[in-house]
């Protein structure tokens, strides 16, 4: 009998030491384990469109068919330099000649910098832009000479002609008239400068109003000296107003400035008319005696600025700023 109870106080002194061992572990981990990495949510999925490179400019009616703006036709023709500078000029040289292109500060900018100083036909582009913009010379070479492009007036070229032979001028002119000096054909040309001229326009619609005002009466009665009487009569008024809105309006005229130049070309050109603004790219060769039509620079008389004319371009009607 006795064993019983010893039996039974073991069993128990095994339960408890069983609980408690599993007690401590339960509480051994809550402390201790770190709790399991939450797993991040899947991040959306963004489309990606790439990028297509540029049309390549040598297929010039794909190219500007797809830049048909004068900004992004010149902004693609930046993007081809990372791949062919040769590339890069040719797109921005067919940029140029599409109508509307008048991107001359982005021309003049530094990602064509070193192109404007080597390619032997920056100076005809360029020569190309300002035309399109209207053609006033004198306020786009302030613009060039900002960004060190060496082309120069006329002025300059003729008050040093020794610092400026050989070099570039850009000038408005018309053809006074045409010669032929053996093969040769000279130009006489007469520089012109651009006036704003302000006016005012209709616009909208006008109104008129006519008013016309009649009003009669009579007036009976007896006097000592005439009797029986009546006095009639009628008043008739006409009032005219006229109605409209106007605004001010400023139209570019042409002007002579008083100088005028020899111009000579390769071979006769149909297409220069008479009496009509050219904006005119030259290379400045020096003076020339006008008496006799002698070369020599020491004869006295009146002397004339000798250009060989590189390239022309007809202004556009309205200057652009």
């Amino acid at each position: 009998m006795p064993r019983l109870p010893l039996l039974t106080l073991l069993g128990a002194l095994a339960t408890g030491c069983g609980a408690s061992h599993s007690h401590v572990a339960l509480e051994d981990r809550a402390l201790t384990d770190s709790p399991p990495p939450r797993t991040p949510p899947p991040a959306p999925k963004r489309s990606v469109v790439a990028e297509q490179p540029p049309t390549s400019p040598h297929d010039a009616r794909a190219f500007l068919a797809r830049y048909s703006t004068p900004a992004s036709c010149e902004t693609a023709a930046r993007k081809l330099q990372a791949t062919s500078r040769d590339d890069a000029w040719l797109a921005l040289k067919l940029c140029s000649e599409a109508p509307g292109f008048t991107q001359l500060g982005a021309v003049l900018g530094s990602a064509w910098a070193e192109d404007l100083r080597v390619r032997p036909d920056a100076a005809n582009l360029i020569a190309r832009v300002v035309a399109q913009r209207g053609g006033s010379v004198d306020g786009e070479l302030r613009l060039l000479h900002a960004r060190k492009v060496p082309i120069f007036s006329l002025a300059s070229a003729v008050a040093q002609p020794d610092t400026y032979r050989g070099r570039y001028v850009l000038l408005r002119a018309q053809v006074a008239d045409q010669r032929s000096e053996g093969e040769r054909p000279t130009l006489w040309l007469v520089e012109q400068g651009l006036q704003s001229v302000a006016s005012r326009r209709e616009v909208g619609i006008a109104y008129h109003t006519d008013t016309v005002t009649q009003a009669s009466g009579d007036l009976g009665g007896r006097t000592a000296i005439t009797g029986e009487g009546r006095v009639g009569g009628s008043i008739f008024t006409r009032e005219s107003t006229t109605q409209s809105a106007s605004e001010r309006t400023y139209d570019n005229l042409s002007e002579e400035t008083g100088r005028e130049a020899l111009g000579r070309l390769a071979a006769p050109d149909p297409f220069l008319e008479t009496r009509r603004d050219y904006v005119i790219l030259a290379r400045f060769d020096g003076l020339r005696v006008t008496s006799g039509m002698t070369t020599d620079d020491e004869d006295e008389g009146p002397k004339i600025p000798v250009l060989t004319i590189v390239s022309y371009h007809l202004p556009q009607a309205l200057a652009v700023y």
